[in-house]
């Protein structure tokens, strides 16, 4: 057996102890040793293989499916024994590499695991001038870290180090890791099977290194740290959840619940029971900012506020800010932030109501006024939408949530769709929602779509603006040989930059330049970019045609809901006026 297919093996061996369930890889030369090990161990059920031309595709398709095997973790975390999923993405030398970086990017903003393994070239050719060389070590510094592997050589002693890397380089589970491994040639297999020593795991398919987390353990003591938090908080609390962890979201939720907070939320979170759907509405309509029956004395913040200046001011102007997230990188863009708390659970009510009655934390009042602004804000929504034509952005954002079946995934494109769903739909407990947040980039959108409805399994939606499909419609192709999903993409097309409209250049004083330099028309032709890559493509005109468009998807179809740009702005200021109305009426009645 040569080096090479030697250390490819054990590496490919000790991921998959570690929890690697699905693999992307991308064709090359340099990691054909991985390339033919992944193979082995897919046929031998033992990993769920995927193969996609085209690196950044590959990353993020590797970004979908480890965001959703992170929320089927949170499902079994309390189950003894169970090994979290894992995803990794293996690609070749030089550019290949770089290319990966987007989503290695947005996956470290978002708090996920990924496991890049880029095969190398061995260090005497670094800095030779040999084809497909660059420095990789460091390559996504200074935001993840490279694990450098030695290059294997035909010597006893090796099984160990490859295991004991690998073990140690997946201890950080909530942030992506790069092993970096240099392969000298032969690059395949060759006939011979002896080596100097057992290349064997441990036994039972136990991991090389059982490492126990600082945050397994004592989770009394974070408890209790919850419980104090709840107890600097004043009866008018307004809880705000945004870009978090699924189990955090949920236990953030029933605290609030459990106390009397209203509780705003921010999609991709999902909160069971959420009190306040147009809470973010109201907020951005209030331009001049909220009343003083809305003001809170405190605000509690769940993860990254990342969709609204609304959010963004009530942040500014609340007397008290507190952070629920990360010690090591917490949400606080705006240095407003008085303290930041690691975790905040349900036991922390419990503790906390052996100290003090529940009833003095919350203001009933204050609650109210919050429920009676929201239910007004929902209904100005309402007579807005039904004065308009369809279709908008809005009301397709409305219709497609509701039409969607039970116990489907919808992924959200950055952009309009996440705020649009934000602002029009009703959240609902049995459609999970995933978006890319962690930058907000629109790159990768449609392969990392793919990857989640990959993971989930059952019937899978996404929500793109047309320029988010336009830049990685390459992740329509998906071999012949490749596990298809069940993928029904909405395709929300106004032939350029809508966002843009909505913010400061898309005033009238800035007309001359908005249509080269923002609007970016592109005139192009989806259904015949669908035709290329032999994806079915629907135009749908009406409510009635999207929602039977939407029917449980079978395979990977493109459906096209075309909108008019230019009277976006105009719509979102009438909304807002009517909002803001509504809600300045209610409080002068009160």
């Amino acid at each position: 057996m040569n080096p090479a297919t030697a250390a490819a093996l054990v590496l490919v061996d000790e991921l998959i102890r570690g929890g690697v369930r699905h693999v992307v890889c991308c064709p090359g030369s340099r990691n054909a040793p991985l390339a033919i090990a992944l193979h082995r161990a897919e046929a031998a059920g033992r990993v769920a293989l995927h193969v996609r031309i085209d690196e950044r595709s590959a990353g993020f398709l590797a970004l979908g499916l480890a965001k959703t095997m992170a929320m089927e973790n949170v499902a079994m975390e309390n189950v003894e024994g169970t090994r979290q999923g894992r995803v990794a993405v293996v690609c070749t030398s030089g550019t290949a590499v770089a290319n990966l970086y987007p989503a290695v990017l947005e996956a470290r903003h978002s708090a996920v695991q990924l496991i890049v393994v880029s095969a190398d070239r061995p260090p005497e050719l670094v800095g030779s001038g040999a084809n497909q060389t660059t420095v990789q070590h460091g390559i996504f510094e200074p935001l993840v870290s490279t694990v450098d592997f030695p290059v294997a050589e035909r010597r006893a002693g090796q099984n160990a180090a490859w295991r004991g890397m690998i073990a140690r380089a997946l201890a950080e589970r909530d942030m992506p890791v790069h092993l970096n491994v240099p392969f000298r040639e032969p690059l395949v297999p060759d006939e011979e099977t002896d080596w100097p020593e057992s290349l064997a795991g441990r036994p039972d398919g136990a991991v090389w290194t059982e490492v126990t987390r600082l945050d397994e353990v004592e989770t009394s003591i974070l408890d209790t740290m919850g419980a104090a938090l709840l107890n600097r908080l004043e009866p008018r609390t307004l809880v705000l959840i945004c870009d978090a962890p699924a189990n955090q979201v949920a236990e953030a939720a029933e605290v609030a619940r459990r106390i009397g907070w209203p509780l705003l939320v921010e999609p991709p979170a999902d909160a069971t029971g959420m009190e306040l759907p147009h809470g973010t509405l109201l907020l951005n309509a209030a331009g001049a900012g909220i009343g003083a029956a809305l003001r809170p004395d405190s605000v509690l913040v769940v993860g990254r506020p990342t969709l609204s200046r609304g959010v963004s001011r009530l942040l500014a102007e609340a007397p008290e800010v507190h952070v629920v997230g990360s010690p090591r990188d917490w949400a606080d863009a705006q240095y407003v932030a008085r303290s930041v708390t690691p975790w905040l659970s349900v036991e922390a009510v419990s503790l906390l109501e052996k100290q003090a009655d529940l009833a003095d934390r919350a203001s009933g009042e204050f609650a109210a006024s919050w429920r009676a602004a929201d239910e007004a804000a929902g209904a100005a929504l309402q007579g807005v939408l039904a004065a308009q034509s369809w279709p908008t952005g809005l009301q397709v954002a409305r219709d497609l949530v509701a039409a969607l079946p039970a116990d489907s995934l919808l992924f959200l494109g950055s952009s309009n769709p996440v705020r649009e769903v934000d602002f029009a739909a009703r959240r609902r407990t049995d459609v999970t929602l995933l978006a890319n947040r962690g930058l907000a980039g629109i790159d990768g959108s449609v392969s990392t779509a793919v990857g989640a409805a990959l993971a989930f399994g059952g019937p899978s939606y996404a929500f793109l603006g047309d320029l988010t499909f336009l830049h990685d419609v390459g992740g329509l192709l998906v071999g012949g040989q490749e596990p298809a999903p069940d993928l029904t993409i909405v395709v929300l097309n106004d032939d350029g930059g809508g966002i843009f409209s909505l913010l400061e250049q898309g005033a009238a004083e800035h007309a001359a330049s908005f249509e080269r330099v923002f609007g970016t028309p592109h005139g192009a032709d989806l259904a015949a970019l669908c035709a290329g890559y032999r994806v079915p493509h629907e135009l749908v005109r009406d409510a009635a045609g999207l929602r039977a468009a939407l029917r449980a998807p079978v395979g990977l179809r493109v459906v096209e809901v075309r909108v008019d740009r230019h009277a976006l702005r105009g719509l979102h200021q009438r909304l807002y006026a009517e909002v803001n109305g509504a809600v300045r009426a209610l409080a002068a009645d009160s």
